[in-house]
């Protein structure tokens, strides 16, 4: 039964004409990312080709930058770049989703677009909301043209999950294979370690457990969060978003990571078996990464570009009525048992005045003509004696120690409070950075290495300063 549906379209449309204007002219407001149009974003949902266009949905709070209640956003695009606002496509409008639409996936059916995301419903009283107090829904609902959305069917509620889990289970991924539908759910054991669920369906309305193949590990948190499962080059994929990792030198030194696992499910999928969990970016702004396989049969991933909880790193977009960002669209690889993420080639299309170099430099170089705050940055390390610096926008550093072989990521004021991430790296050959108003992403060594930030530039921009002895190759683009 619909609930307040006119109350809160009447609050939106309020809330989004106060401040519309001001988001707009916000000189953080990103140029080529994916951000609301007011209010607060997270997580990327329902990613999806379908009927020639690709389709974005995350999580959107319009009502408030610092976030609330949560309702589906919804983005489309016929290219990966120019991306048509079509507003809220889920309200938490409905008994079994009153407080939130959560994350959830998209399934592609011949001519007809399933969305799955998790309802969230909290009881009144004195609840932990982790034992009790607490419904997560999984819900189900249908569209022909991708745009419009039918009825609500919840096809699993709590008492669907496994005794021994509290109730924190939610983020549906669903996918196919041969006649028969899987969904993998993220959770919380009793135990406090994180799992995943697999749930299988001969119709996507009734779903039975199938296993718990993985999870149960006391060094990969308390819960597993927004999973996601694919095939990839002959190899099984898992996804994982797992928080209360503690952090250990220069790993997991975020409040909450995102990671993945590669490896096989065994033929009845009681089993997932792989070696270890690797981080997927190591910058101070990426979570809940979710993918998809487009038209070209690529597997295609985008992230949230922020973080929850977060306390010693702020943005200050808050001020100004908006918080967060998606990712660039990222094609992932297999590479030597690492999950490869390359910008996809679209990019290419929003490349304008473009400048190249290829020198020597023997110390230090200051290229005061490759300045600017949106642009595309490619550098090849074709000789390398020693360390390397890069340094641009005034006080973003990039540094590899070849002794030490730490690569680092490392911000001043710009960073408001973010300081410096690392990762253990063996030689640098290349650096690919797209960078935005706020933010900037960094492939290191052709997607071997990815670091995601949010950037608020402080004092004047000079340009990038080199500091190496080598040989260097540069190209850069504005991006427009």
């Amino acid at each position: 039964m619909k609930i307040k549906t006119q109350e809160l379209n009447e609050n939106i449309i309020e809330a989004v004409d106060n401040v519309k204007d001001i988001v707009k002219a916000d000189k953080w407001a990103l140029k080529y990312h994916i951000m609301p149009e007011v209010g607060w974003l997270n997580d990327p949902n329902g990613l999806c080709y379908f009927k020639g266009e690709y389709h974005v949905f995350y999580q959107y709070c319009p009502l408030d930058a610092n976030g609330g209640l949560k309702f589906w956003a919804h983005y489309k695009s016929k290219n990966l770049l120019k991306w048509e606002n079509l507003g809220i496509a889920l309200y938490p409008d409905s008994e079994f989703d009153k407080d939130g639409v959560y994350s959830g996936s998209a399934l592609v059916e011949g001519e007809e677009l399933y969305l799955f995301y998790t309802g969230n419903v909290k009881e009144e009283g004195n609840h932990d909301y982790v034992l009790t107090g607490r419904h997560q829904n999984v819900i189900c609902v249908k569209s022909i043209d991708g745009i419009n959305f039918g009825e609500k069917t919840v096809v699993l509620t709590n008492k669907d999950f496994p005794k021994n889990f509290t109730l924190h289970v939610r983020d549906p991924k669903v996918w196919k294979e041969a006649n028969d539908y899987y969904m993998v759910l993220g959770g919380r054991g009793k135990d406090n370690k994180g799992y995943i669920l697999l749930y299988k369906s001969k119709d996507m309305m009734v779903w039975e457990i199938q296993s718990i193949p993985a999870g149960g590990v006391d060094a990969l948190g308390y819960m597993w969060e927004c999973p996601d499962f694919f095939t990839l080059e002959k190899r099984d994929v898992l996804i994982i978003s797992p928080q209360g990792i503690s952090a250990k030198g220069h790993l997991y030194n975020n409040i909450y990571q995102s990671g993945y696992m590669i490896g096989n499910f065994d033929k009845d999928k009681n089993n997932f078996n792989y070696d270890k969990f690797i981080e997927l970016d190591r910058g101070f702004d990426f979570y809940a990464p979710q993918t998809f396989l487009d038209n070209k049969g690529r597997r295609i991933m985008i992230a949230w570009m922020g973080l929850t909880d977060v306390t010693d790193y702020i943005n200050p977009t808050i001020e100004n009525h908006w918080q967060h960002a998606l990712t660039i669209p990222r094609v992932l690889f297999i590479k030597n048992e690492k999950l490869i993420q390359m910008p996809c080639v679209e990019t290419e299309e929003l490349r304008k005045n473009h400048i190249a170099y290829k020198m020597r430099i023997n110390k230090e170089k200051k290229f005061r003509e490759l300045n600017g705050d949106v642009f595309e940055l490619k550098l090849n390390i074709d000789q390398l004696v020693g360390d390397f610096q890069l340094i641009m926008r005034n006080d973003c550093k990039l540094t590899f120690s070849s002794h030490k072989k730490i690569f680092e990521l490392s911000l001043g004021q710009s960073g408001y409070g973010r300081n410096n991430r690392q990762v253990q790296l063996d030689k640098l050959k290349s650096l690919w950075i797209f960078s935005d108003t706020s933010s900037i992403e960094i492939f290191i060594n052709s997607g071997e290495e990815v670091f995601t930030t949010r950037f608020y530039q402080c004092g004047e921009n000079e340009g990038v300063k080199i500091i190496c002895n080598g040989i260097v190759s540069i190209d850069k683009w504005d991006i427009i």
